[in-house]
Formats: structure tokens, sequence, C-alpha cells
């Protein structure tokens, strides 16, 4: 029983002396903490198997006029549901966004935008009727990049889709910051990404060393408040189209 036990604490330890609790801290151009950033790292150890920090397959509500989540991650080859929880209808347009490339692919009651080599994605979702369940499609992605998403019956709408190339890719919080457990000993890189962060910053290396370790990464902008969702509107919906049939499309 005895060398049953040291036998868990000699793993313990040696797993432990090989990774490191790392904390990344994002502020803006004043020094205050920024939630909804991407954190990606990449580790200069492959040691170990890739954390599951990342849903399979997440959900993307819209409602009361916003994308929420307004950042999701994911990574390639994720499924992403959208759903229009509101009483008017919705339109879900998909653009690759500045910076990295991406090439996401649409699934149910998806229209490619052209033939470019990064495609765009369409959806269309008719308003929640009461006592209705909530009208849904759903959006493969399939390679590493941004997706801007917006709708164009409503401009005010907009929304990110991170699609990351690291299994250690994590939001910020409220404080700003992105914790990663047991990330493998070495000199890891560090990538900062927002939505208001037009010119991408450069990656940062990082020692990783067993126990925590912290550092901050500070944005050159300071990323406006996102607004509070709109009073529902007395009157009928707000815009509305026929409802395509729907039609399974996979974006390349």
């Amino acid at each position: 029983m005895k060398n049953a036990i040291f036998l868990v604490a000699a793993a313990a330890y040696v797993a432990s002396a090989s990774a490191g609790n790392v904390q990344i801290q994002v502020l803006d151009r004043d020094g205050k903490p920024v939630p909804d950033a991407v954190v990606v790292l990449y580790p200069g150890s492959a040691a170990g198997s890739p954390p599951s920090l990342l849903q399979a397959s997440p959900t993307i509500d819209q409602e009361k006029m916003r994308f929420v989540p307004a950042v999701t991650v994911v990574a390639p080859g994720s499924t992403v549901r959208f759903t229009n929880q509101d009483r008017w209808d919705h339109h879900v347009r998909g653009n690759p966004s500045g910076g990295s490339a991406s090439t996401p692919a649409g699934g149910a009651q998806a229209a490619v935008g052209g033939a470019a080599a990064i495609p765009n994605f369409e959806l269309r979702l008719s308003g929640k009727a009461d006592g209705k369940p909530a009208n849904h499609a759903d959006v493969k992605l399939d390679s590493a990049g941004v997706v801007l998403l917006g709708c164009h019956l409503h401009g005010s709408m907009r929304g990110h889709i991170f699609v990351t190339d690291s299994a250690w890719t994590l939001k910020t919080d409220n404080d700003g910051i992105a914790r990663f457990p047991a990330v493998p000993d070495g000199t890891a890189q560090v990538r900062v990404w927002h939505a208001e962060q037009l010119v991408d910053l450069p990656r940062k290396s990082l020692a990783v060393v067993p126990g925590p370790v912290l550092d901050t990464v500070q944005l050159s902008v300071v990323p406006r408040v996102r607004r509070a969702p709109p009073a529902a509107p007395a009157g009928g919906p707000m815009g509305s189209y026929s409802q395509a049939p729907a039609a399974a499309v996979h974006l390349h």
C-alpha cells in the first residue's frame, strides 16, 4: 500500500515538474483588463496529450439583436449551431476577417458566396414562434482563421468565430485573464487576438517552467464596451423574408 501511494505521489511530482500553470492577462492601451480576447499558446514541447479546452459543437444564439457569445473559439472541423431566439427573422453572414486566412464550411441551409479561395457562408433563420423551438442551422468550419459574423437585416449585429490552429486556446475572462493548466515546459509562443486590434500583435516568447507562470500582453487599442441589447419592438418582427428551402452545401 505504501509503495502504491509512493508511486502515485512520484507520478504527480513528475507531472508537475514537467508542466506549468500559465496565466496570460490581456490589457488595453490604458492598462485595463480586456475580456473576450483570444489567447493562443504554442508550446515548444509536444509532451503529453493536448487539453480539451474547446467545445466540440458550440451554439451561437441570435438574441436581442446580438450574437451570443460575441466571440466563439473552435478547433478546425467543428460544427457550430446558429439559433434564432428572437421573434423576428435574422440572417447570418460569415466572411473571412482580417488577420490569418480562414476557410469556413457550411452545413444545412448554407449558400456559397462565390468561388473565392476563402469561401463565405450565408444562413437564413425565421423568427421563433411562441411555444415552439428556436429555428437553427449548422455550419462546419474546416480551416483555421477568423470569421466575421453579420446580419443583412440588422446591420448593427456583429460577432466573430476564431478557428484556432492550437489546442491551447482560450478566451480571457472578465479580468482579462486566460488560464492554461499543465502547459509543457520549454519556450512557448503566445499570440493574442482581439476583434478591434486591427493590426496583429507580434507573437511573444514565454518561458514555461514548473509552477505558476504569469505574463501580460497589452493591446494598442481601447476596445469599445459592448452595447446593451435594445428593448423588444412594440410592433411586429423587425425584417422578414421568405424562408428558403433547406439545402446541405459543403464549402471547400
